[in-house]
């Protein structure tokens, strides 16, 4: 029976995870594999590396997802998935629970919705042009005027998305409700404009974005990916 253990053991240790997540430390990859930790699914990380700046990087990683984009998640079938709002809702199906998205019943569900395409639609793509701002322009002289009226137009997305947490009472926020989205904004948060700059001016995302950070089950997560 203690042989039989043991090689169930090593069996285990030797199979491949049935997720293979290809990411970068603090990237939007990181809101995936929060997810996969929660609900205690077994995955692999793949690095994908430099993809800006990196062209062996960037073709291995157009060879599973032409946009270049990460994250990128291998599902146990075999089949390759990309957007991260997707695999929200893909991982609480498979995982059979509404633990992060409430389900069709639930109060908090069109919100939910309507707040989890706000940020992948609107928040996330303003993040992108600022950062890469020189990627979408031809003329250096005009990178830094649409640098800093993208980084207006992000800071006025995020305050709607403040008002809202705020009207609903918090500490998450679809107020009372832990979901997917306190793991979004626990992610985005790192990002710019920074986290100095949600503490000051949107102190309700800011304490979000803290109180997710220090959940047990997603702890070593944002450790990993922001040390």
């Amino acid at each position: 029976m203690a042989d039989r253990a043991a090689a169930d053991r090593a069996a285990s240790e030797t199979r491949p995870a049935p997720f293979r997540l290809w990411q970068n430390p603090g990237w939007g990859s990181a809101i995936v594999e929060a997810q996969l930790a929660f609900y205690g699914m077994p995955y692999a990380l793949v690095e994908a590396g430099d993809i800006y700046t990196s062209e062996p990087a960037r073709a291995a990683l157009g060879e599973i997802n032409p946009m270049r984009q990460i994250p990128v998640l291998q599902l146990p079938s075999g089949e390759m998935m990309t957007e991260s709002a997707a695999m929200t809702l893909h991982l609480a199906d498979l995982a059979g629970s509404d633990a992060l998205v409430p389900g069709p019943g639930a109060a908090e569900r069109a919100a939910f919705l309507r707040w989890l395409v706000f940020l992948v639609a609107n928040v996330y793509p303003a993040v992108n042009y600022s950062d890469r701002a020189e990627d979408y322009l031809s003329d250096p002289a005009v990178v830094e005027t649409f640098r800093r009226e993208v980084a207006e137009q992000k800071a006025r997305l995020w305050s709607q998305v403040s008002e809202a947490v705020r009207a609903r009472g918090g500490p998450w926020m679809l107020g009372r409700r832990f979901t997917a989205l306190d793991i979004y904004m626990g992610v985005m948060a790192h990002w710019q404009p920074g986290r100095a700059w949600f503490a000051a001016e949107l102190p309700e995302l800011f304490a979000v974005a803290e109180a997710v950070a220090e959940r047990p089950e997603l702890k070593a997560v944002f450790a990993r990916n922001f040390p």
